[in-house]
């Protein structure tokens, strides 16, 4: 189930597992499996593809990666279908995302002589990236009524849906905030006037769907199998200088 109606959908590079999301979350909805219960799946599949980065069995870290990323998409699809949208859920999703990320990063650190310091560089330049990616992409399913689970500011504790615990909620917020925050704020900086753009092209969407964590994801597995683990790095440190050629992309569109 797109995110967005179907004139406004575009080629996102980083959510080629949407159709296996799909069939899992069609055969989970009359379940007692929940999205959170997806989750936790997809967690568990991100620490066994680090063990594996860990071993050096990277043929079964590029499975893993890539399954992590189904399962990503699956628990929102399974939301969908049961409506039951979830603030804990979604924040939950990318309070794991995080962890995952900065875990992935220091095992590739572990098994490479990069320096650490690049190492923390290309993690912040990794979650620089898909802050770009989520907010370009919430404006548009915002702005052409599609899903809303997600805001386009996260600056203040969202009110508890029904079901859920309002300190859970605003726990895991807190959590959220002090995870993304300092990314939101760079990226709302470096170009706040995108929330007022009136054009947002497919292929421009296309482009920035290279950012999304699923892609990144998919570039990691494969450096690693094609025995390129110790251009991963400063692979992931200059690709983040298409931040600003995205922006200004944009900008330049919309003048």
């Amino acid at each position: 189930m797109s995110k967005l109606p179907k004139e406004h959908q575009f080629l996102d590079l980083s959510d080629y597992g949407r159709p296996l999301a799909f069939l899992i979350a069609n055969r989970l909805k009359t379940t007692i499996f929940t999205p959170i219960h997806v989750t936790m799946a997809f967690t568990f599949c991100g620490l066994l593809a680090i063990i594996s980065i860990l071993n050096g069995f990277y043929w079964s870290a590029l499975i893993f990666l890539l399954f992590k990323s189904v399962l990503d998409a699956a628990d929102g699809e399974l939301a969908r279908m049961k409506n039951t949208p979830s603030h804990i859920g979604r924040y939950f999703d990318s309070i794991s995302d995080f962890i995952l990320n900065l875990l992935f990063m220091l095992s590739i650190w572990y098994v490479t002589n990069v320096s650490i310091y690049l190492v923390l560089l290309a993690f912040v330049g990794l979650e620089l990236q898909g802050t770009l990616y989520n907010y370009y992409y919430v404006i548009l399913r915002n702005k052409h009524d599609g899903d809303t689970t997600s805001r386009v500011f996260e600056n203040k504790t969202p009110t508890a849906l029904r079901g859920e615990n309002q300190q859970t909620v605003d726990l895991l917020y807190r959590i959220y905030s002090f995870c993304y925050g300092p990314y939101d704020r760079l990226i709302y900086g470096l170009d706040k006037n995108a929330i007022k753009g009136k054009y947002q092209p497919n292929w421009l969407m296309t482009a920035v769907s290279t950012f999304g964590l699923g892609f990144q994801l998919l570039l990691i597995g494969l450096f690693l199998v094609l025995g390129l683990k110790a251009y991963i790095i400063p692979f992931f440190i200059g690709y983040s200088l298409l931040i600003f050629v995205f922006i200004l992309t944009r900008q330049l569109l919309n003048k």
